[in-house]
C-alpha cells in the first residue's frame, strides 16, 4: 500500500556540483537552486498531460540555471582571449 503524499516534501539534491531543493506538494514538484526562491514548477497534471515536455524544452533553450555559470565563466578569463 502506498503512502498518500497530504504535505509538501523537501530534499537536497546536488546536480553536478550545484545544491538544488527538490518540492514534491500534492499538487506540484518544484526544483530550485538552493538559496533561492524562484525555480522551475511543474504540475502533476502537466507532467502526466506530456505539457512537461514542452515547457522543459522552453527553460532549456532559455538557459536559465546555467546563465549564473556562463556570468562567473567569463569573468574569470578577465582580459585573455580564446
Amino acid at each position: 500500500m502506498a503512502t498518500s503524499l497530504d504535505k509538501t516534501l523537501k530534499r537536497e539534491v546536488r546536480i553536478r556540483d550545484r545544491a538544488y531543493i527538490v518540492a514534491i506538494s500534492p499538487l506540484t514538484l518544484k526544483l530550485t537552486p538552493k538559496g533561492k526562491r524562484k525555480g522551475l514548477e511543474l504540475e502533476w497534471e502537466a507532467l502526466v498531460s506530456g505539457e512537461a515536455a514542452l515547457a522543459a524544452a522552453l527553460y532549456a533553450s532559455t538557459a536559465r540555471f546555467t546563465a549564473d555559470a556562463g556570468r562567473r565563466g567569463r569573468n574569470d578569463r578577465s582580459g585573455s582571449s580564446s
